[in-house]
């Protein structure tokens, strides 16, 4: 292994695409290389692919201070209705490099992995040893094909309280518009991205139609099987501005519904009154084809129907990201998950979201937690939202609402920690949103204990609007939501350690592409005062 130079500034303000070829040469000319995967593979370049397998990107992810995760998937015709991106059942033989510059002339590292249809034909190089707190580059081989290059970094040293700037998003759906949040994201240039799910859609093309129509289609059925959701990924993956925001920067992900099935509940399909005795295979092969196709770490790689995506990364001492999962142990949504409904099954205090193993989880985080910041990356809105206007009430009962009692333990187990500042990060219901979070909200005299930022979608919903019909009512019957913007876009942060700053990036249209971002809300949090200070 060589030695990483000190960290260092980078000074580009716009990051290449660099396409220079790997020589023979190169590789032999590093000294105390890491190969991985198979012995003496320096030497003899892999067995060459037909064509560019490396139509789907790059991506890095699951920053530590020591390393990352480097991921690619190889697809020569990404559309195969197989799933297997034209790469059928062989083996490939793919060389990675990481960099110090972007030039690729301070090689630190450099190995092989082999890959195949056992895993979607994808790449995960788990990589550690590598020095905290710094910027790297990454690239890809396969035969004499070069992949394009990616920018990553590692996490600070666990001590350090350095800034982060971080970008987050949900709900890309293909068919609604285009992914230009995704590439004005990748402009911001962030250190860290997350992603809150509802990454690709289940359904076939016009199943789901946008206001204003569809500007473009799925390929393929409503997404059952490993092939649909391999395929389904796979077109998703081509898209060049969703590859640009993943070459940016490491990512965060969890999932929401739409990577399995609309509204899905641990074991339960959205439609439970309809027979699906395949169900539970669906689920497997959802959470598998998940896997293969995002840049995440063994310990995520899912046995059977089951996947452990919660998880915490930590930037540092400045911000500890505690990712969770609140599909796969959730009970049944109450009130026959009927949207702005009410009913009494909605407050049995027994009823759980992330299910009683997580709430400990969350629980032990929270006390153990020495951060700055602890940050909830989660999928469904976490305050109370009450969408009947006036003296009634109706909630939405796939999100947090419909497990209050699962609520006021998560939040009362923040109390107890004594942790610091609590933020909470959420995405799946397509609009921008900014609220602060009481410690219980049918209660006017209980303080606000920490702030919930909601992302609009990159896509869903189409072009979307600055108000929607409810908003005024929504606003006026929730005193503790601050903001509420019907576009599309993702919110731009900075942590420091006397406050997050948080700006809302919208993009005015989706339904034809090239739009511009713009800005449409500022707030504030300070160190040790919860709630949101609009700037």
């Amino acid at each position: 292994m060589t030695t990483d130079a000190p960290p260092t500034t980078s000074t580009h303000s716009r990051r290449r695409v660099l396409r220079a070829g790997l020589t023979a040469s190169a590789v032999l000319a590093v000294p105390g290389t890491v190969l991985t995967g198979l012995a003496g593979a320096a030497s003899a370049a892999p067995a060459a692919p037909p064509g560019n397998p490396f139509t789907l990107g790059v991506a890095s992810g699951e920053p530590a201070p020591d390393g990352m995760v480097l991921w690619t998937r190889l697809a020569t015709d990404p559309l195969a209705e197989d799933g297997l991106g034209g790469m059928g059942g062989r083996n490939t033989e793919v060389e990675w490099e990481l960099a110090t510059d972007e030039g690729f002339r301070k090689i630190v590292r450099r190995g092989v992995e082999t890959t195949g249809p056992e895993l979607g034909h994808s790449v995960h190089v788990e990589l550690a040893g590598l020095t905290a707190g710094r910027e790297y580059f990454y690239r890809f081989r396969a035969g004499k094909e070069l992949s394009p290059a990616g920018r990553t970094r590692t996490a600070p040293p666990a001590s350090a309280m350095q800034p982060l700037s971080m970008c987050f998003t949900s709900c890309s759906q293909y068919e609604h518009g285009f992914f230009t949040a995704y590439a004005r994201l990748a402009e911001e240039e962030p250190d860290l991205v997350l992603h809150l799910g509802d990454y690709q859609y289940e359904y076939t093309a016009g199943d789901y139609v946008a206001p204003g129509g569809n500007p473009r289609n799925h390929v393929g059925p409503e997404t059952e099987t490993l092939g649909n959701y391999r395929q389904r990924y796979a077109q998703y993956k081509t898209d060049p501005d969703l590859q640009a925001a993943h070459a940016v920067a490491p990512w965060l992900v969890v999932f929401d519904d739409h990577e399995v099935d609309n509204n899905w509940a641990d074991e339960v399909p959205e439609h439970p009154e309809t027979p699906q005795p395949n169900f539970l295979a669906r689920r497997e092969a959802a959470l598998r084809a998940y896997w293969e196709n995002m840049p995440l770490r063994r310990a995520q790689r899912p046995k059977g129907i089951d996947m452990r995506l919660y998880r915490t990364v930590s930037w540092g001492r400045m911000a500890n990201f505690h990712m969770l999962d609140t599909r796969q142990y959730r009970g049944d949504q109450p009130c026959d998950d009927k949207f702005n409904s009410d009913c009494t099954a909605r407050t049995d205090p027994a009823r759980s979201l992330p299910g009683s193993a997580q709430e400990k989880w969350i629980a032990d985080e929270f006390r153990r937690s020495q951060a700055r910041w602890d940050v909830l990356g989660q999928q469904v809105f976490f305050s109370q939202v009450d969408f009947t206007p006036g003296a009634g009430r109706g909630f939405n009962p796939d999100a947090w609402d419909g497990y209050p009692g699962s609520r006021d333990r998560v939040v009362d187990s923040w109390a107890a920690s004594k942790a610091r500042n609590l933020l909470v990060l959420t995405g799946d219901v397509h609009a921008h949103w900014a609220a602060d979070i009481k410690q219980r909200f049918d209660d006017p005299a209980a303080p606000v204990i920490g702030s919930e930022l909601v992302s609009s979608s990159v896509t869903s919903g189409g072009d979307g609007s600055e108000t929607r019909a409810d908003t005024a009512s929504t606003l006026a019957d929730n005193p503790h939501i601050r903001f509420y913007n019907n576009r599309r876009g993702y919110v731009r942060t900075k942590f420091t350690p006397t406050e997050v700053t948080a700006d809302f990036r919208v993009v005015p249209f989706v339904q034809r592409p090239g739009a511009p971002v713009e800005n449409r809300g500022t707030f504030v949090v300070q160190d040790r005062k919860p709630g949101l200070q609009q700037a």
